[in-house]
């Protein structure tokens, strides 16, 4: 069992920073990553279709041999958690959200939060309801105040490889003022894609706002379910494996793991899940 995979999937690309981290910390562990690239991205969907994809996710990491999965896409994690944890009562599932607004909460010294995602992410209400629940149960005096701000460029820019550029920085500041000038002391990337950016944001925000990383929190978190739950692969000498799927667009999905992970996506297949569309 505790040899097993770790599943990890997400629509395209983004949950690649997930699985960096991940590997970053748990260097023994095997992987296995599904990017479902023929129907990205899941923003734009109804809550209903991104529910049902996350579950056919989900089965094919099963099918896979995975001993839990990280659904390292964040408004999958706003949509379809309790589908997943619903169809798959067994499996260990980890969101992106919870891992998110508890480093957020803990993260905070002013309790004005800051929240940037995609539009599907920010639209689901799901960084305010967790982060709210968790400032609540950590018995503060007091209200949080949460600030959002949907980012729809940031994800074409890096994908793009427009990382540290000057038309991203531009595209930073139009969507990153009015936070700065909201006087938050954090900031949720909140999506997948956002760590790349990290240096662009940071410089803007200034050293008085604490970025969290919602990709680093999530991978801390598979790190202390599998401890707790005995299912770590402490026995492997070697670092762990690493298998890529994706729906379509392997040439593309490979260029573009090279920025996320430094390095080609050496074993990579083209596979059909179980829905047309």
């Amino acid at each position: 069992m505790n040899s097993l995979p770790i599943g990890i999937f997400d629509s395209g690309v983004g949950g690649l920073t997930v699985m960096r981290e991940v590997r970053r910390l748990l260097p023994a562990e095997h992987l296995v990553y599904l990017g479902d690239t023929a129907r990205v991205p899941y923003g734009n969907k109804s809550h209903a279709t991104v529910s049902r994809y996350a579950v056919e996710d989900a089965q094919f990491l099963i099918g896979k041999g995975v001993k839990m999965i990280v659904v390292a896409c964040n408004t999958a994690s706003a949509f379809a958690a309790s589908a997943l944890r619903g169809t798959f009562p067994g499996m260990p599932i980890l969101e992106m959200i919870g891992p998110g607004a508890r480093a957020a909460v803990a993260a905070t010294r002013n309790r004005r939060i800051g929240v940037i995602a995609t539009v599907g992410t920010i639209g689901s209400g799901a960084y305010e309801s967790r982060i709210r629940e968790v400032f609540a149960a950590s018995g503060t005096a007091g209200e949080v105040e949460i600030l959002t701000q949907a980012c729809p460029l940031f994800v074409p820019l890096v994908e793009e490889g427009e990382l540290n550029s000057e038309i991203t920085r531009l595209v930073a500041l139009k969507y990153l003022t009015g936070l700065r000038e909201a006087g938050i002391d954090t900031l949720v990337l909140g999506c997948t894609h956002y760590p790349l950016l990290r240096t662009v944001i940071a410089d803007l925000m200034g050293p008085e706002v604490t970025l969290v990383d919602s990709a680093e929190s999530a991978a801390l978190e598979t790190a202390v379910l599998l401890r707790d739950r005995g299912m770590l692969n402490e026995s492997a000498q070697a670092p762990g494996a690493e298998s890529f799927h994706v729906t379509d667009a392997a040439p593309r999905f490979n260029q573009i793991a090279r920025t996320f992970l430094g390095h080609d996506t050496e074993q990579l297949e083209l596979v059909e899940l179980g829905s047309a569309g």
